[in-house]
């Protein structure tokens, strides 16, 4: 790699980690290739990415970012997972990580505030940012579906008296 491609591998991942909610540093000791393409796959999924970069490329592409603070997580084999949704991209590594062991979860952060591994953990628990939104919209939407069964309620029982008189008068 010469230096004009370090320099495009440096500022594009520099403005991907701008844009990112969240960055999580992970080491990857004898991970395979196919096993690198199946986490990628995960990622892109999610709407995530994952980068192997060196360790100097990747200091350089965290400075002027809410990030730098990883500079010092970036010690021996590891690669960068982020993504714009803050829970994306530690949920896929999360899980991931639980069925490989050869992938450990150094540490993270979170627009800035650092994450130890168990931090970046417990962020994986929560809920992604569209499945909160689905639950807020089902929040609002449930008040108005019942006031519309409320307000429907007295026409309907009066349409049900109506016919039974009907029947009753056909009957006799």
């Amino acid at each position: 790699m010469d230096r004009s491609e370090k320099q495009e591998l440096v500022s594009s991942l520099h403005s991907a980690l701008a844009g990112a909610g969240l960055v999580v540093v992970t080491q990857q000791k004898g991970l395979t290739v196919a096993e690198t393409t199946n986490l990628r796959r995960k990622m892109r999924a999610e709407a995530a990415s994952y980068k192997v970069a060196k360790n100097r490329l990747a200091k350089l592409a965290l400075a002027g970012t809410p990030y730098e603070n990883l500079g010092d997580l970036l010690k021996g084999p590891t690669a960068l997972a982020y993504s714009a949704d803050p829970v994306a991209a530690a949920k896929v590594v999360v899980e991931f990580a639980k069925t490989n062991d050869k992938l450990t979860i150094v540490g993270g952060s979170l627009g800035g505030q650092p994450l130890n591994e168990a931090g970046v953990k417990a962020l994986a628990t929560l809920p992604s940012l569209d499945e909160l939104r689905g639950k807020l919209l089902g929040v609002l939407q449930a008040p108005a579906q019942k006031l519309a069964a409320v307000a429907q309620a007295p026409a309907a029982q009066l349409a049900r008296v109506v016919q039974a008189y009907a029947d009753k008068g056909a009957a006799a």
